[in-house]
């Protein structure tokens, strides 16, 4: 029997669904990977405030799932809604990553050392309260994507100073050379 493993087809999304396969392949199951494409990938351009949803990331991952068409999902636990739906089971949880945020520039770049009214990049409301905390003269500007779309679209808008992803998947994706500063949580 092969298990069919349920995933968002973002070059993330595959690499932590991989390293799940890889994990269940150890322990000598046979896993086919099933992408999966969900509403917060089909509506990129529209902020998640927007949405009006907490499972943007994961309804059509969680339907496939309920209706047997894949065994199991790996999901990441920001993009899980606080309530999950009546036949879906949190199963497992891996050791966790670097906790921390980056802030990502073209070139170094630190927080402290941006000029005021600097603009910076996200779509996270937790970070955009956490920027203003810290920095409240910054602009904000929305951004949306995976990790690959939010970097080229940083690398070619000079008008922002940088951008704010986790530091959890710049490590897994091999780009923690990108990263100007570590945040503190």
């Amino acid at each position: 029997m092969r298990l069919r493993l349920g995933t968002r087809g973002s070059r993330l999304a595959l690499r932590q669904a991989e390293w799940v396969r890889a994990r269940l392949e150890q322990a000598g199951l046979a896993v086919e990977l099933v992408q999966i494409r969900t509403t917060g990938d089909e509506l990129s351009e529209v902020p998640l405030p927007a949405l009006d949803t907490g499972d943007v990331f994961t309804r059509q991952i969680d339907q496939a799932l309920l209706a047997g068409e894949i065994d199991l999902a790996v999901h990441s636990l920001k993009d899980l809604p606080v309530m999950l739906p009546d036949g879906i089971a949190l199963a497992a949880v891996p050791v966790r990553e670097d906790p921390r945020d980056a802030i990502i520039g073209r070139g170094p770049v630190s927080l402290r050392q941006l000029p005021p009214g600097a603009v910076v990049a996200t779509c996270s409301l937790r970070r955009r309260a956490q920027l203003l905390q810290t920095r409240p003269d910054l602009a904000l500007a929305d951004l949306r994507g995976n990790v690959d779309t939010r970097i080229a679209r940083l690398d070619a808008n000079g008008g922002w100073s940088g951008i704010i992803l986790a530091v959890a998947g710049l490590n897994r994706l091999g780009l923690s050379g990108r990263i100007g500063e570590y945040l503190e949580p």
